[in-house]
C-alpha cells in the first residue's frame, strides 16, 4: 500500500483499510525521513517546510490517525524514529534537527496523553547507520565520522530494527516516553 505520509486524508484512508482487512492496528512505526541540509542563512523556505513536513508533520498525522482506534482497543505501541541530530544538532541541519527534536517532544507529550489506555509511545535516535543517507559521504568523511564513534563503526539497520521491535513488543509495556539513542556511544 502506498501512503503519502504528509497527507492526513491518506493516513485516515490507510487506517480504515487496515481496520477493515486486519480488524485492528497494534503498532505504528513513524519512520519517514529526509534531509535538505544547508546553512540557515541560505536555506530555501521550501526546503525548511519540506523537511518539517516529512520528518515531523507526517508523524503527527500518523499518530492522530491511529490513536483513536488504539484508545478504543485500550492498547497500542507507537515508535517514532527520530535522530541523534535531535539531541546534538549539527550545523547545516537546522530544519532536520528542529523536526527530529520536535518528534522527540511529540513522543514525550503523547506518551503522557495515552498512557492510561495502555498505549506506549517511544522514540529511537539513530546516529550513523549504514543507509542511503550516508552514501553522499566520501571515504575520508566516513573515516572521520567513524573516528567520532567510540565503537569505531557505523550501526546497521538491523540494530535499529531490533530496538524498534523490542519497544513494540509486550515485554516493553512499561516503557513509555523514552528516547533510546542508537549511536555507538557518541553522546
Amino acid at each position: 500500500m502506498d501512503l503519502d505520509v504528509t497527507a492526513p486524508d491518506a493516513w485516515r484512508a490507510a487506517v480504515e483499510r487496515i481496520l477493515k482487512e486486519q480488524g485492528g492496528l497494534h503498532v505504528l512505526v513513524n519512520n519517514a525521513g529526509m534531509h535538505k541540509d544547508a546553512l540557515l542563512a541560505t536555506m530555501r523556505p521550501e526546503d525548511w517546510q519540506e523537511v518539517i513536513r516529512t520528518n515531523l508533520d507526517a508523524a503527527f498525522y500518523g499518530c492522530q490517525a491511529v490513536v483513536p482506534m488504539m484508545m478504543a482497543q485500550r492498547s497500542g505501541r507507537i515508535v517514532n524514529v527520530s535522530s541523534l541530530s535531535a539531541l546534538m544538532a549539527p550545523g547545516g541541519q537546522a530544519n532536520y534537527a528542529a523536526a527530529k527534536a520536535g518528534l522527540v517532544a511529540l513522543t514525550r507529550s503523547l506518551a503522557k496523553e495515552v498512557a492510561r489506555a495502555n498505549i506506549t509511545v517511544n522514540a529511537v535516535c539513530p546516529g550513523y547507520i549504514e543507509t542511503r543517507a550516508l552514501r553522499h559521504m566520501s571515504s575520508e568523511e566516513r573515516a572521520e565520522a567513524a573516528r567520532r564513534v567510540p565503537m569505531r563503526r557505523f550501526g546497521r539497520p538491523e540494530e535499529v530494527a531490533a530496538a524498534i521491535r523490542f519497544l513494540a513488543c509486550p515485554e516493553a509495556s512499561y516503557i513509555t516516553g523514552s528516547v533510546l539513542k542508537i549511536d555507538g556511544g557518541i553522546f
